[in-house]
Formats: structure tokens, sequence, C-alpha cells
């Protein structure tokens, strides 16, 4: 491909370390470049794709000379999947990074006074660690560089896979992945195979229209797997041909499901979801506890991470077995039981009604009668009514979405004047946010960041606070 008469070209390039949401850093000229897919070491060709007064952001056009440091990433779909963006990194540089990127976030840019922040926490699995995927069915995947697409047929068109980059419309057809254990692969295959041998229709993303529209893959530590087949229309014969042929093919699929979405969005949180065949749930265990894992349901998609972020939240609650604990965005409850047998009462609060369905089943068979659970917005559950009536929090535990709390939640936080908090992220920047309103009347005791996604600038952070005049 020849270049654009305006394209801007920097040549020999020097990656000096690496900069938020995955990108490394450069200097040139006195100018900041944030390049992507760069390792600290690399000197490289620069291609520049955005600039503005202060920086630049580009790509890599060539690698003039790799750092020692650059690995040589394992998944072929690398650079063109939006997702594992460090694989060339290594992991002690990701955390290393990742810790980083905790301190800019509440030091640097957010001004917060914090002790020294403990040693993130890494993943015991850096490869098929996730326990939940989903794949999307597209009639016109995503096109790699050296096809030409003019030769292809319609059927070598269709992909199924993960959506690339920024482009909404655009899949790009997955041969292997690394992030979730088999099955997942050889079912993703084999219905795609399926598919293309019965001429079931793939779906248009911009048009909205076809058969198939996106599959979830679930699984737990011990094996059992969950499907979740979305079609756009119902064909009952067709679907049930499909269903029955991959169950018949994967009989370690415990949990076989579908879901007839004809919405704009693949958002199955507001479908019926229908049990095709086998267990209306699989179940992860924590400690002796089981926790039900519906089609909708929510849970950490690291399940070994999971289990030492709630170890952290836990140990900085600092529960004595006489308090009253409030988890908001609680989920299916999973911190609230794992709490629980340390605390007197605990009440968590979540917006998703089947979310809390399965906290209050996942409370009931693990014979734990402490915990009780509400449904609604946390700004309109969450009131200086509610707290007086199911008892002010002795310790609140908060784990919300990336966008973080309404100042309406945090203001109620404040009067309610717990003596400790715990606030679980995964953003680290409206964390930092939320933190400094919390300031008011707040204290941070320790921080310590979690790496629940390895080849990805994600991280979680856990922070405990402390009311100031609190003894």
């Amino acid at each position: 491909m020849g270049r654009k008469k305006h394209d801007i070209i920097l040549e020999n390039v020097l990656i000096e370390a690496v900069a938020a949401e995955g990108k490394a850093i450069a200097k040139v000229d006195g100018t900041v470049v944030f390049v992507q897919f760069a390792v600290p070491g690399d000197i490289v060709d620069v291609r520049i794709t955005k600039k503005k007064k202060n920086y630049m952001e580009g790509c890599i056009l060539r690698i003039v000379k790799p750092s020692e440091k650059r690995l040589e990433p394992f998944c072929s779909h690398f650079g063109v999947c939006g997702g594992c963006k460090w694989q060339p990194l290594p992991y002690e540089m990701q955390l290393q990074a990742k810790q980083q990127q905790v301190y800019d976030q509440l030091v640097r840019i957010g001004h917060l006074d914090i002790p020294e922040i403990q040693p993130i926490i890494p993943s015991e699995k850096t490869v098929f660690y996730r326990n939940k995927l989903e794949f999307t069915f597209s009639s016109r995947r995503w096109i790699e560089a050296g096809e030409d697409p003019e030769s292809l047929t319609p059927a070598e068109r269709q992909g199924l896979g993960f959506h690339v980059g920024r482009f909404f419309d655009k899949v790009l057809d997955i041969k292997h992945c690394w992030l979730q254990e088999e099955p997942s692969d050889s079912i993703r295959l084999f219905i795609k195979r399926y598919a293309l041998e019965h001429n079931l229709e793939f779906f248009d993303i911009r048009e909205h229209r076809g058969f198939l529209r996106n599959m979830i893959v679930r699984n737990n530590l011990k094996g059992d797997v969950m499907l979740i087949l979305c079609f756009y229309h119902e064909d009952a014969a067709a679907r049930t041909a499909l269903l029955d042929a991959v169950s018949d093919a994967f009989p370690r699929i415990t949990s076989l499901w579908y879901v007839i979405n004809g919405k704009a969005n693949d958002s199955i949180s507001d479908l019926d979801c229908i049990l095709y065949k086998g267990e209306d749930a699989i179940y992860e265990e924590m400690e002796g506890l089981r926790f039900k894992i519906g089609p909708k349901s929510f849970y950490q998609t690291n399940s070994l991470q999971a289990y030492r972020l709630y170890s952290t939240a836990r140990d900085f609650a600092d529960l004595k077995g006489n308090e009253t604990v409030y988890d908001l965005y609680t989920g299916t409850g999973t911190i609230a039981q794992f709490i629980s047998k340390h605390a007197a009462r605990v009440i968590g609060i979540e917006y998703v009604p089947e979310a809390i369905a399965d906290a209050r089943t996942n409370a009931e068979n693990n014979g734990i009668t402490n915990c009780e659970f509400f449904a609604g917005d946390m700004k309109d559950v969450l009131t200086p009514g509610f707290i007086e009536e199911h008892g002010k929090p002795d310790v609140i535990i908060l784990d919300p979405p990336r966008a973080g709390i309404h100042p309406d939640v945090a203001g109620v936080i404040l009067d309610a004047s717990p003596e400790r908090i715990v606030y679980v992220s995964c953003n680290p920047a409206s964390q930092a946010r939320d933190l400094a309103i919390l300031a008011e009347k707040y204290e941070i005791t320790a921080v310590r960041p979690v790496d629940m996604f390895p080849h990805t600038h994600h991280v979680e952070n856990v922070c405990a606070l402390r009311l100031r005049d609190a003894k």
C-alpha cells in the first residue's frame, strides 16, 4: 500500500516506557508520541495517526531494532484482534506497568494521599484464564492483510469471532483463542462448520438481518461448560437441529441455552433465556461456598483471581464479627457471602434483578442466613430512609462498574459515615475521582492492585479507607 501525501512518518523512534491504555511512549523533538504494540527499548518507524498540539499518536510502520525485552506474540490474531495487546511485553513488565497505572491515577493525577502501594497480585494463569467469552457471527467478516476480497466466496466471507478494535460492525474470524480452555475453541469451530454446511445465515450487523447472531461460552474450574446460542429470529427446525448437533458433539456441555434476540443490540439481560438441555446453571466454588452461574449471571471472569481479589477485600475490611456490612454492587452476592461468616449482617444491593435472585439462591444453598439482598438502581435504593430501616453500616464494600459511583451514592455514604470502606474498582481513574469525594471524611489506609486480565492494560484495584475520627 502506498503512502498518502499527508502521512507523517517518524523514523528511528526510541520507545521509552509503557503508557496508559496499553500504549507505549516516546519523545520526538520534545513532543510526546504514543505508539500501539510497542515495547520499551524498541527502535521503530512510526506512522502518525493523530496529531494534537501537545502529543501525537501512531502505529508501528517498521521495527528497526526490536527491544531485548520484546517477546514474540503467541497468538496468530495479535495486532488485529482487539484483545491481548501486551503479548510482546514480558509479564513482569506488565505487572510493573499496572502498578504504575494505579499510582499515576491515584497520586500523580488524582493528588490523593495514600500509603505505599502494596505489590500487585499476579495472575496464576496468564493464558486460558477466562471463564466467559462471547463470539459474534458476521456475514461480512474482517478481511485480513493478503486476502483478495474479490476472490472470496460468500461462505468465505462469513466469520465467527471478536469485534475488531473500535469497529462495531467488523468481526475477526477467530481460528484459535488463548483466553478460554477447551472445548471453547472446538465448540465455536464446530458451530461455524455446521452453519456453513447447512446454509444457516450469519448475522449482518449493519443491515440487521440473518439467523445466527452470537454465542456465549462459560465454564468453571471443574470443567463444566455452559453454551448460550443467540438467534436473531425463530426458526424452530433449524434451531433445534443445530442445538442437537452441538449437544451430541460435545457431551461436556452441561447447560445448553438459547435466546431469540431481535433487538438492535446484543445484550440478553432483558431477554428470556430458554434452557434447551441439561442443568440450569454451572457452579463455582470458593472456600466451601458454591456460587450459581446462570446465563445472565455476573461472575468475575478470572475465577482463580476472583478468590485473591475477594480475599484482599476481606482482609482490608478487617471484620471482627459484630459488624453490619453493606455490599454495594453485589452482583450475585459473591463478596457478601464470602465475608458473611466474619460479620453479623450483610446487606447486598445490585441493579440487576436476576443477579439478586441468584444471590438469594446462593445464600440459601450455602446455608447463609445473615445476608439480605435488594434489587434496584443504587442511587434509588441506597437512601437515608433505607439506612434508617436496615441499620447503619459499620463497613461498606463497594465494587461498582467502570464508571464508578453516582455522586448521590457518594453523598449517602458520607452521611452514613461507616467506620471503614473497601473500594474495589476495575477502573483506577474513576476510583480516584470517587476517592477524592470520600476524602472529605476518610483517609486511605491501604492500596493493592490485582491483575485479573494478563496481556491487557486493565487492572483491578482495592483501597481501604478509614473514617478520620474513628478510634
